[in-house]
């Protein structure tokens, strides 16, 4: 039998045919960005995950602190103290009849506002020290790093307490005096990253099309440095949180009638093994603020750079 030819079987016969060649092609495949690829593998980490969660609602809470709390965490009742948890008080009171639930509700602002201020005035900084000794070298290399190396011989609550004994007590002495004795670390993070980027190709051509020295470290150099300073300060959040309640349980941090996890967990330490849920609750406050920053940071970290694996 002759074969048809594709005029002789038809117009609908040749419609069929282009319609099984279209279902039979491939897909074009789906174009991934950077930041895509980052986020898949970021979402990919069940811990990260967990860790934004608690990121998350420490920042709702935080933010709708007047609408969550039940009391007035400044409010005495000296005839309904050291309550336990249970019926009006979720949380029981403490000596002076505060609220301990409304307490640490509001103790989530001053954690969210000096663990996030300190770190963004010490990467301030730190990158611009960072960049500036990773870039230049020499000379100018060495006079930062060496006055990073002074920063690091101080411990940081030590450092921390000189500051604040010379400017006062407060949330803003806190947040300068954490933040002065941590950039340090941003900048030499930055710096080693720099120190490799510098010799790309790349920016070597910015450097022969006359591209300023201020236009290469801000357009060229810094994005592709500054992946491993983005992991640290995540950790560095949680890390400042845990100095400040510090700070505050040994009485130079804010002052005492501030709702804050450190100075609830002070005013516990009269009745340990008494009414342990004074400072169980507030603790219990501080580690899960910390989990999930150190959660968020081990996820910024694999999600960036996965060979660290």
């Amino acid at each position: 039998m002759t074969e048809l030819t594709k005029s002789d079987q038809g117009p609908d016969a040749a419609t069929a045919q282009s319609a099984v060649a279209n279902n039979t092609a491939e897909p074009a495949p789906a174009r991934i960005t950077q930041w895509g690829e980052i986020r898949h593998r970021f979402m990919a980490n069940k811990l990260a995950v967990v860790g934004l969660g608690l990121v998350v609602l420490l920042f709702i809470v935080a933010a709708a602190a007047p609408l969550i709390a039940t009391h007035d965490p400044y409010a005495q009742d000296l005839g309904n103290t050291l309550q336990d948890p249970g019926g009006e008080h979720w949380f029981g009171t403490d000596a002076l009849g505060r609220d301990q639930f409304s307490r640490i509700v509001y103790g989530s602002r001053i954690a969210v506002i000096v663990g996030l201020a300190s770190i963004f005035l010490a990467c301030v900084i730190g990158c611009i020290l960072g960049a500036l000794s990773g870039y230049f070298g020499k000379a100018v290399d060495s006079v930062i790093m060496r006055t990073a190396d002074i920063f690091f011989a101080f411990p940081l609550l030590i450092g921390a307490i000189v500051i604040i004994l010379v400017m006062g007590r407060g949330v803003l002495p806190v947040i300068v005096s954490l933040a002065v004795f941590s950039w340090a670390t941003v900048a030499r993070l930055l710096r080693s990253s720099i120190l490799s980027v510098r010799e790309m190709d790349y920016v070597t051509a910015a450097k022969a099309l006359g591209a300023s020295t201020t236009r290469i470290i801000v357009r060229h150099i810094m994005p592709n440095s500054i992946a491993a300073v983005m992991s640290y300060v995540s950790f560095s959040v949680g890390t400042a949180v845990v100095a400040e309640a510090s700070l505050s349980f040994l009485g130079i941090g804010v002052s005492p009638e501030v709702p804050e996890w450190g100075n609830m967990i002070s005013s516990a330490r009269d009745f340990l093994g008494v009414k342990d849920f004074l400072w169980a609750y507030p603790s219990t406050a501080i580690v899960l603020t910390v989990l999930g920053f150190v959660f968020v940071g081990d996820g910024l970290r694999d999600a960036l750079d996965p060979k660290l694996r």
